[in-house]
């Protein structure tokens, strides 16, 4: 088990606060993808981020603005490194997140209920699953899908059939 000094902490929640470039709702704590903050001597802090997804387009925005949060904040010499094992899982996103998420419009991921993979089954668009996606505006189950992918890959265009809004459901991993 490692172990966080206070300030390794500080400067964790200092990387934390960032807001995501692709959901400026969340925090990068509140995504869960700021994995720790270690300290290298006085002045050196190295910070690990795992992407969303590997190959992840706004991995360099999230970098380049934990780097001048940490700067700012007195810290003169700040890596990122991107790491990609444990992989990133919406599990990770906090229930601050996902109630943030809700209230900007956008469906939530499902909870998990297994560890492994999310079982992928194709057929009708309707949610017909014990677990369907709910409308983010009126809270209806009856949604359809419109297309698996929405404004950045990790999200679905969704519509829910009760009060006919589109909206965005973050996909499940």
């Amino acid at each position: 088990m490692v172990t966080t000094t206070p300030l390794e902490a500080e400067l964790l929640a200092l990387a934390g606060s960032v807001p995501d470039p692709e959901l400026p709702v969340l925090t990068l704590r509140e995504l869960g993808v700021v994995r720790a903050v270690r300290l290298h001597g006085a002045e050196a802090v190295e910070v690990e981020l795992t992407p969303t997804y590997t190959g992840c387009p706004a991995i360099e925005a999230m970098s380049a603005d934990i780097e001048r949060v940490l700067h700012e904040h007195g810290v003169p010499d700040v890596t990122v490194r991107t790491v990609l094992a444990p992989a990133w899982s919406t599990d990770d996103i906090t229930d601050e997140g996902r109630r943030k998420l809700r209230e900007f419009g956008i469906a939530p991921p499902r909870a998990v209920r297994e560890s492994g993979p999310v079982a992928l089954a194709l057929g009708p668009t309707r949610s017909v699953d014990p677990d369907p996606v709910r409308c983010p505006n009126c809270g209806s189950a009856d949604t359809e899908l419109l297309s698996r992918f929405s404004s950045t890959a990790c999200k679905a265009l969704r519509r829910c059939l009760a009060c006919r809004e589109p909206f965005d459901h973050f996909k499940e991993l």
